[in-house]
């Protein structure tokens, strides 16, 4: 069976560690969730009501939080059309992996709940479990929307245009907050059957055989030619 770009444990790597993404894609996620972030922030504090009030963001680098969110803003727009460009190969790859659904998706789900705390999650045979699959399609979509809404508000002065604008920008960010807050709780491997993910986009890339196993237990028998082993099981 083949495997996609960056799949493949490279030369020199330690016995038992993966590399789940490869340094382009880390480094994009770096700059997405960056940014991401720091306009979250000042985005919900001006929704808040608190422009008069500068953030704690605001005060650390001494810009107004208005300024410092269409900055952040210019600089996501960038960055997502640098990955279009560059990362062409990478967002087939991308998208073919988070569109694709199995019979079986059903059945991850509803053993999910309970798999977060105790690690046994259902087997499915994406590149992308079913729960990022959905989570991947909303964060895209919504930061789209997010993008091409806050680069209309800047352009437009006023009018119906601006006021669409504007609609859309407010709820695609009551859409995009909570599935972003969900992806760093899960992300951060705080959660007992997610621990050692955070590797996956950090130190290198690799993270242990025994965790990807547990993930992504089709994707780790493709990237390492092992087959599934109990023991990688918690």
């Amino acid at each position: 069976m083949g495997t996609e770009p960056g799949d493949v444990q490279p030369d020199g790597a330690r016995a038992g560690t993966v590399e789940r993404n490869p340094r382009p894609a880390r480094w994009l996620h770096a700059g997405v969730y960056v940014t991401v972030i720091v306009l979250l922030a000042t985005g919900w504090w001006l929704l808040l009501g608190h422009e008069g009030s500068p953030s704690v963001v605001a005060r650390a680098t001494g810009v107004s939080d208005a300024d410092l969110h269409t900055v952040t803003g210019w600089v996501l727009a960038g960055l997502t059309v640098l990955a279009v460009v560059a990362g062409a190969r990478g967002w087939r790859t991308f998208w073919r992996e988070s569109v694709r659904f199995h019979r079986g998706d059903g059945a991850w789900f509803r053993r999910w709940p309970a798999a977060i705390f105790t690690g046994r999650f259902g087997r499915h045979e994406g590149r992308f479990d079913p729960g990022q699959r959905i989570a991947n399609l909303v964060l895209v979509a919504t930061l789209v929307a997010l993008v091409v809404s806050g680069v209309g508000l800047v352009l437009v002065s006023g009018g119906p245009a601006f006021v669409w604008f504007s609609l859309v920008h407010r709820w695609s960010t009551y859409v995009v907050t909570p599935v972003v807050v969900g992806h760093v709780i899960i992300a951060s491997g705080i959660l007992p059957g997610y621990r050692g993910v955070w590797r996956a986009m950090h130190l290198g890339g690799k993270l242990h055989e025994r965790d990807a196993h547990r993930v992504w237990p089709a994707w780790t028998e493709r990237a390492t030619g092992h087959a599934h082993n109990p023991r990688h099981r918690r």
